[in-house]
């Protein structure tokens, strides 16, 4: 029978918790997913999952090719790969199975993190016609201040600490400097401004005037997200190429010393973060619409020599929390813990840290409408940057 408004809404709910008991267990052999052995789930090529003991019986004794039960794909067993979400979940659940309800958020608030409560808004800044549709946002480690990159006529807008606009600079057009199309901004400790453009997937670095210093063209496809390191290194994502860059330049004297590849094939990768205390990377995946599905995120984490941490997609996390999150920004906290902002809920998450990864605790729920950027101040000041009302919102304890 479908649902209709004689379905009561315990019925409803006792519905919700059989589909996602059902994640959990074979759809072949229906018995429940196990960390080891035949039970230990398997993706296919073609994205359903099976436990070890359903592949190996389907691909028979010569283990060669398998039939998916479901859309009739072959594939070999070579080419199945571990289903990291469900593993993971399994992990999280225990030897014993339970805590299934806690775990997804409906009783006891999911698996949190100890993470900053109380935050409250401080101060907004912005708005429609000083900021246009704004893309990126970054604190100065030493002053304070917040760059902002948008898509005025001048790219780039300079906010102090107490909300005042210093500076704007970053003229749209067609000379060397120039900004064409602004996606993200950050600073690094000597006060340089650095941006990524799309408009010509070049990174270029400004001064504390405005005054540019150092325009990057090395054969980027599409440069997108940055941070810089504490070292006053640049990271950042080439989200056509599906690679990581690491860029070490002399701002003052506007020489360029090592623009190097360190990681390849991710997919379309978008927001990155730098730890500033550990050098761990974490960088927000854009993955690709399958069916009449609008897509999915997957955050990534790597250590400072880029070693592979933890990593989990929309639908593990959806596994794990009360709802679906698509991330667009990411940052660290002082702390080390993976901040993102989540605009299905219209929301900023923290996820843990890279070690307990991924947890869940909400540090804002409420008063944003479309949350694209994400910084912290030195002073510990959560910035959130909304391009829904084309504002920077800063959040600090209260």
């Amino acid at each position: 029978r479908r649902g209709g408004s004689d379905r009561s809404p315990q019925a409803g709910m006792a519905a919700e918790d059989e589909a996602e008991l059902s994640l959990l267990e074979c759809r072949v052999c229906f018995e429940p997913y196990g960390p080891n052995g035949q039970r230990r789930p398997l993706n296919l090529p073609c994205g359903h999952v099976l436990c070890r003991g359903c592949v190996g019986a389907l691909a028979g004794a010569e283990r060669q090719r398998l039939e998916c039960p479901f859309c009739r794909r072959l594939c070999g067993p070579a080419e199945t790969s571990e289903c990291r979400p469900l593993l993971q979940l399994l992990e999280l659940l225990g030897p014993a199975g339970g805590g299934l309800a806690s775990a997804l958020g409906r009783s006891g608030g999911g698996t949190a993190a100890a993470a900053p409560a109380g935050l409250g808004l401080r101060l907004c800044l912005g708005g429609w016609g000083s900021l246009v549709n704004p893309t990126g946002v970054a604190a100065c480690p030493g002053s304070g201040r917040l760059a902002v990159a948008h898509d005025g006529k001048k790219r780039i807008h300079v906010f102090g600490p107490s909300g005042f606009c210093l500076r704007r600079f970053g003229e749209r057009g067609d000379a060397n400097n120039d900004i064409k199309y602004a996606l993200d901004v950050t600073v690094t400790s000597d006060g340089h401004v650095v941006v990524t453009d799309g408009g010509d997937c070049s990174v270029k670095a400004f001064d504390s005037e405005g005054r540019g210093v150092l325009a990057v063209r090395e054969g980027f496809c599409l440069p997108w997200g940055l941070d810089a390191t504490a070292k006053s290194e640049v990271i950042l994502t080439d989200s056509e190429a599906g690679a990581l860059y690491r860029l070490a330049a002399d701002f003052q004297r506007g020489e360029l010393k090592k623009c190097q590849m360190i990681r390849s094939r991710l997919v379309s990768p978008r927001a990155v973060a730098v730890c500033q205390s550990s050098g761990a990377v974490v960088v927000v995946e854009h993955l690709k619409a399958r069916g009449a599905s609008k897509g999915s995120s997957r955050v990534t984490i790597f250590s400072a020599e880029m070693d592979l941490i933890g990593q989990m997609d929309s639908f593990g996390l959806n596994l794990v929390f009360p709802s679906r999150i698509y991330a667009t920004a990411v940052a660290f906290d002082r702390e080390g813990r993976v901040i993102v902002t989540d605009v299905c809920s219209q929301a900023v998450i923290c996820l843990g840290k890279p070690e307990e990864f991924p947890s869940f605790n909400p540090l804002i729920s409420h008063g944003l409408s479309y949350p694209v950027g994400l910084t912290y101040t030195a002073n510990n000041s959560l910035v959130v940057l909304d391009s829904g009302d084309h504002s920077v919102k800063v959040y600090s304890s209260t």
